[in-house]
C-alpha cells in the first residue's frame, strides 16, 4: 500500500507541475500533439490491438458480460475513430485564453471573464479504452493536465495507447506528465488519487452506478459524475405512427453499448392502441424482449411483465422496459422518480406539448421527435466528449472542451481606485 501511496502522489505530483507548464503551450503546439498522437495511434496499431487482445481474453476468461467485452475491443475501425477524434479536436477554437463579453463599469474600469484550464483532472472509467485517448486529446487541448484511471480489465489497453500518447506530446515540446495513467490495477489506487485534493482540482467518474457512488462518498475533490444513461422516449398522444417505429427503432438498435440508447418507452394511453404494437411489433423482430406494465401487455401479448426493478434499470441489452401512462404529467413524474438526468425525447404534433415538455423536463440532453443517440458530442458540434455528465455543477450534458474549462474575472483599469 506504502508504494501505490507513493506511485499516486509522485503522479498527481508531476500532473499538477505539467499543469503549470501548460500555460505557456501555445495552441499551435497543443494542435501540433493531437495531431501527432492521432498518427502515432494509427502507425502503431498492431501494438495496440496486440495489447488490446491481452485484455479481450482475460475478460472472456473472467465471464464478463457481452456489452463490456463490446466496449473493451479495439478494432480497425475503434483505431480509425480515436484518430479522428484527435484530428477533429485539433480543428476547433481553442477556449483557453478567450474573453467573454466585456461591460464598462461608471468608474471606467472594463471588466470581463477569461477562460482557463481547471488545472489537473483524474478521471476513473471503465472498459472503455477508446476513452483514455479522447479524455487525453480534451484535457490536453484544454490546457489541462489529466491523470487517467482506466478499469482493470483494459489495463494493457490503456498502458499502450497512454505510451502512444506520451511520446507524440514530448515531441512537441509538452511535459509527458499532462497525460499519466495509473500503472496498477490495485484498487487503492482509486482511494489514493480521491484523497489528493492538494493535487487534483476535479475528478471525473465514467462507469456503473457501483463506481459513481465510491466516488462520491470518497473523494475530497469536487465530482462531475457521469451516471447511468436510463434514458426515455415519450409517445405523446399526437404522435406520428411511423416517426414513432423510426425513431425507437433507433434509439434502442443503434448500438445498445451506449449510455444514450433508448431504456424506458413511455406511451400515453391515447396513443397506446394506434402506435404501440407497430413499434413493439418492430422491436421484438429485431430481437428486442419487452417488458411491459399490465396495460403494454393487454395490448402486446408477448410481453413480459416489468417488475419495479426495470423501470431504474440501464439494460445495454436488447431489453426494453415500456409503461403507458395517463398524460404527459404522468410521463414526466415518471422520469423524475427512475431517470438518470440523461436523455429524453417526446414524439408528438402538438407544438404546445413540445415546448412544455422542453420548459419541464430538466434532464441534460432534452428533444422533440428526435433520435436519442444524438446525446453526443461529436452529434451536437462539441468534437470528442469527456462524456455526459448528469451532474449540474459545472458542466450537465455531453461535456467537450469548455465543460473542461473555467472563468476567471479579468479587470482592465487606467488607474482607477476603490477609495
Amino acid at each position: 500500500m506504502d508504494s501505490i501511496k507513493e506511485t499516486i502522489a509522485a503522479m498527481a505530483k508531476a500532473a499538477r507541475q505539467a499543469s503549470q507548464a501548460m500555460t505557456r503551450i501555445t495552441s499551435g503546439q497543443k494542435d501540433q500533439a493531437l495531431l501527432r498522437m492521432a498518427d502515432e495511434i494509427v502507425r502503431n496499431a498492431d501494438i495496440v490491438r496486440a495489447e488490446n487482445q491481452r485484455d479481450v481474453q482475460a475478460a472472456r476468461s473472467a465471464g464478463l458480460a457481452p456489452a463490456l467485452i463490446d466496449r473493451l475491443t479495439i478494432t480497425e475501425s475503434t483505431i480509425a475513430a480515436m484518430a479522428r477524434g484527435l484530428r477533429d479536436v485539433a480543428q476547433l477554437p481553442d477556449p483557453v485564453g478567450s474573453l467573454g463579453p466585456s461591460r464598462v463599469r461608471p468608474n471606467g474600469l472594463e471588466i470581463a471573464r477569461m477562460r482557463i484550464a481547471l488545472g489537473v483532472i483524474g478521471i476513473i472509467y471503465e472498459s472503455r479504452p477508446n476513452v483514455t485517448v479522447d479524455a487525453a486529446g480534451l484535457c490536453l487541448k484544454a490546457g489541462n493536465a489529466v491523470i487517467l484511471r482506466g478499469g482493470s480489465e483494459a489495463i494493457h489497453s490503456n498502458l499502450a495507447l497512454g505510451a502512444e500518447l506520451r511520446a507524440a506530446a514530448r515531441e512537441v515540446g509538452i511535459p509527458e506528465a499532462a497525460i499519466s495513467i495509473v500503472p496498477t490495477v490495485d484498487r487503492a489506487a482509486i482511494d489514493v488519487l480521491l484523497g489528493l485534493s492538494e493535487s487534483i482540482d476535479l475528478v471525473i467518474p465514467r462507469g456503473g452506478p457501483g463506481l459513481i457512488r465510491k466516488v462520491r462518498a470518497t473523494s475530497t475533490i469536487p465530482v462531475i459524475a457521469h451516471d447511468a444513461g436510463v434514458c426515455h422516449v415519450f409517445i405523446d398522444e399526437s404522435a406520428d405512427s411511423e416517426m414513432a417505429v423510426a425513431i425507437v427503432h433507433e434509439s434502442k438498435l443503434r448500438q445498445m453499448a451506449v449510455c444514450n440508447g433508448l431504456e424506458t418507452l413511455l406511451c400515453h394511453r391515447g396513443a397506446a392502441e394506434r402506435v404501440l404494437p407497430m413499434v413493439l411489433k418492430d422491436l421484438q423482430e429485431a430481437g428486442v424482449e419487452i417488458r411491459g406494465c399490465a396495460a403494454t401487455r393487454a395490448i402486446f401479448g408477448d410481453a413480459l411483465l416489468a417488475s419495479e426493478a426495470d423501470w431504474a434499470e440501464e439494460f445495454l441489452a436488447p431489453i426494453l422496459a415500456v409503461r403507458i401512462v395517463d398524460s404527459m404529467d404522468q410521463a414526466i413524474d415518471h422520469i423524475r422518480r427512475y431517470g438518470s438526468n440523461h436523455t429524453e425525447v417526446i414524439l408528438t404534433n402538438d407544438y404546445a406539448n413540445s415546448q412544455e415538455w422542453l420548459r419541464r423536463v430538466n434532464s441534460s440532453t432534452v428533444g422533440v421527435n428526435c433520435s436519442t443517440g444524438f446525446a453526443d458530442g461529436f452529434q451536437l458540434g462539441l468534437g470528442a466528449e469527456i462524456g455526459i455528465s448528469t451532474t449540474k455543477l459545472h458542466a450537465y450534458g455531453p461535456m467537450g472542451l469548455e465543460g473542461l474549462t473555467t472563468r476567471k474575472f479579468v479587470l482592465m483599469g487606467d488607474g482607477q481606485l476603490r477609495g
